[in-house]
């Protein structure tokens, strides 16, 4: 039987523990930023916001959890906030704000978790707030011979931290899961879901994935608000029947941990050319950590300085990327001179 736990402020589920699947639950860092409108990946890393049909595009930020509250007393100091725009138009049918954090297949295969048995359990823990007093819905999906989802609900007071604890089972209609670097589980947090996607969905097991009928209807009271806010922390999602308490790491780990999906970092060389010409001079950059999968790479911030005769000459490189691996890549840049020099800001990007 899948249980389902709320608690309020002040109430611990204690079980025994177990190390999360989720990277960065407590939030702590946001490489890409602390605030974006960008529907994707845009400030708390390996939480993706996704929006569309919206008036306003709603704000995503690494916030400060506040003093003197639960989650801060437990030692959780950051939230994902997500601020939603002036929706004028109300809410349409195929507008949507959610939440997601995606994990690779090999991770979730080897867990423990025996998916394929309807007495094994997954546990997902974490801390949640609404300016909004409101049911909304959480949501599993698993990737094994077909995509099957699992949606649940949970009700929220207004202005009010609150800890969700949702227990899954396994299913024995699944194959295996898919166990490689491809995505094969995530869970969502289900802001809004207009009615294209929303119809009568039993809640509390597993079917077949259904764009259609992703959960009941949905209210639309925090969507029509303006400027109302959801937030989350202590993500932790474990092997088990029980949420053990918030296991903290070191931000350096957690860090690393996220820059298997995309990292952030400067590169650049000195070299020598025809200085009557056109000259050439790369250079390879290593990642700080291995990359899930060949890199997505943009540049920014290029400057070149260029030194021949005595007299320094600022100029425009010519960017161009080669050998692209999970390790790094190498880049070349043309210039007119003797030596050169060259620097720019680069992003990897291998998120799932």
């Amino acid at each position: 039987m899948a249980l389902t736990k709320v608690q309020s402020r002040g109430t611990e589920n204690v079980g025994a523990g177990s190390k999360s699947l989720v990277i960065n639950g407590s939030m702590n860092v946001a490489q890409r930023g602390t605030s974006s409108t960008t529907s994707g990946y845009g400030s708390v890393d390996r939480f993706e916001t996704l929006h569309s049909g919206t008036d306003e595009a709603p704000t995503q930020a690494q916030v400060d959890v506040a003093s003197g509250t639960t989650p801060f007393t437990l030692g959780l100091r950051k939230a994902l906030k997500i601020t939603n725009g002036n929706q004028t138009s109300g809410a349409g049918s195929a507008d949507y704000i959610n939440v997601f954090h995606r994990l690779e297949g090999q991770d979730i295969s080897s867990s423990g978790w025996d998916v394929t048995n309807p007495n094994s359990n997954l546990t997902i823990s974490y801390w949640v707030k609404s300016s909004v007093a409101q049911t909304f819905y959480g949501r599993f999906r698993a990737y094994a011979s077909s995509e099957y989802e699992y949606t649940y609900s949970f009700a929220l007071s207004a202005d009010t931290w609150t800890k969700v604890t949702k227990t899954i089972i396994g299913n024995s209609n699944f194959s295996s899961l898919v166990n490689t670097n491809a995505i094969g589980f995530f869970h969502v947090w289900q802001i809004f879901f207009g009615t294209d996607y929303t119809n009568n969905k039993t809640l509390d097991q597993w079917a077949v994935k259904d764009n259609a009928n992703k959960s009941p209807d949905m209210t639309s009271t925090w969507y029509t608000t303006n400027d109302a806010t959801f937030e989350i922390t202590g993500v932790q999602l474990e092997v088990g029947s029980q949420a053990s308490d918030f296991q903290h790491e070191d931000i350096g780990t957690t860090l690393s941990k996220c820059q298997r999906y995309y990292e952030t970092g400067k590169a650049g060389n000195s070299g020598s050319g025809n200085a009557l010409g056109t000259g050439y001079f790369g250079q390879t950059t290593d990642y700080k950590v291995e990359k899930r999968v060949a890199a997505t790479l943009a540049q920014s911030g290029q400057s070149v300085r260029e030194v021949y005769n005595d007299t320094i000459h600022l100029g425009v490189v010519g960017q161009q990327y080669a050998f692209n691996t999970v390790n790094g890549f190498f880049h070349n840049a043309i210039h007119n001179g003797q030596n050169g020099k060259y620097l720019f800001t680069f992003t990897a990007d291998s998120e799932l």
